[in-house]
């Protein structure tokens, strides 16, 4: 299994040279995932190759995105990253794994998910890593330069607004969706509280068979 792992990491573009210890992390990480998947009720299969595929590789999907969002903000003592809901740990925890120069906050409502994550980010030794058990709502505001948000659940005004509000000025929200056309409903209907974003194909390796785009707004 650690094959598919170093393949869709190369064909994401890492550098040869991080793909074993990035392959070992990951692997690892889909293991506690099959663990616990049935009690925690995590993700919606505990199949390996499709948790890899599905869910690891769909989060790491963005991470050009993010390196460029980023730099853009151009803070030089570490980029703040909260995963909003984050649930499993996806996308935060693969993020962690890839940019051990930024820091990540889970933020999770529930607290045997929060046992889960903080027991992996040990597991996996992620000092850049934190779990913040609340809900988005009491997160105090601006607290992240960028926000992700990986949830199958369409954006609403309610819940738009609340993802703004934890981000900086000059901050961005990345939101993970599938395809262009739900994206231009969902966004036109939340056009009171998002007025401008830009949707970002991007290609999950052994994944033909759905569109992904990233929906990054500006704060």
């Amino acid at each position: 299994m650690s094959d598919i792992l170093s393949g869709g990491l190369s064909e994401l573009g890492f550098a040869r040279n991080s793909i074993p210890l990035f392959a070992q992390k990951l692997g690892a990480y889909i293991k506690e995932l099959q663990l616990f998947n049935s009690a925690y009720d995590l993700v919606n299969t505990s199949d390996f190759e499709e948790l890899a595929i599905r869910h690891v590789f769909d989060s790491l999907a963005a991470h050009d995105i993010i390196n460029s969002l980023a730099t853009d903000i151009g803070i030089e003592d570490g980029i703040l990253i909260g995963d909003i809901g984050s649930g499993g740990g996806l996308p935060g925890i693969p993020l962690a794994v890839v940019f051990p120069q930024f820091r990540f906050t889970l933020v999770e409502r529930m607290d045997k998910r929060c046992a889960f994550l903080e027991n992996c980010a040990a597991m996996l030794g992620l000092q850049n890593l934190t779990v913040q058990k609340s809900e988005a709502e009491k997160i105090p505001h601006e607290s992240f330069d960028i926000a992700v948000f990986r949830a199958l659940k369409p954006l609403d005004a309610r819940f738009a607004k609340t993802l703004l509000s934890l981000i900086k000025k000059g901050g961005y929200l990345a939101a993970y969706k599938a395809k262009r056309a739900n994206i231009e409903k969902e966004m036109n209907a939340i056009r009171s509280v998002i007025a401008d974003y830009t949707a970002l194909e991007v290609r999950v390796p052994f994944m033909k068979d759905a569109e992904r785009n990233i929906v990054v707004v500006k704060k």
